[in-house]
């Protein structure tokens, strides 16, 4: 199974969606590579292109989920402890909007500077500050709610 790497993928999609993305970026990466003028600025030209497929495949998937009815499909539930807190991590992150989770994702979990987001995102740095506290409150919240405290 192809690794989703550095560029988040596998924190915005599950298992599958983030393989079949991860292909398309390098794809993407390796046709585009001969424009990239400043090698210094591949991070954040990857993250770009990363951002772009994972939009576009939940853009798809908002559409055609809006075509045909929603499958009912119950979670699997595991008894280990540690699971089920990553469980209701992801859970918290998935119910959160696509921006703040992506400006979530991309500063704590990929350890990008809020410059950086800013540039990844195309958004001036003091959105990505408020997105990032808007989204650290959802989660928050969301946690609190499923009885973790902070």
């Amino acid at each position: 199974m192809a690794r989703a790497g550095p560029i988040g993928v596998q924190r915005m999609l599950d298992a599958d969606r983030a393989e079949d993305v991860t292909q398309e970026i390098w794809l993407a990466v390796v046709r585009g590579l001969p424009r990239l003028r400043d090698p210094a600025r591949f991070t954040p030209w990857l993250f770009a292109i990363a951002r772009r497929s994972v939009i576009d495949r939940l853009r798809t998937e908002y559409a055609r989920e809006h075509e045909t009815p929603a499958r009912d499909e119950a979670p699997v539930e595991d008894p280990i402890e540690a699971v089920v807190a990553r469980a209701e991590l992801v859970d918290g992150l998935a119910s959160m909007p696509v921006m703040e989770r992506e400006v979530l994702v991309l500063h704590y979990l990929e350890d990008l500077s809020v410059h950086d987001c800013a540039q990844i995102c195309q958004v001036p740095v003091g959105t990505v500050k408020s997105r990032l506290n808007r989204a650290r409150r959802l989660l928050r919240e969301h946690l609190n709610g499923k009885g973790y405290r902070s």
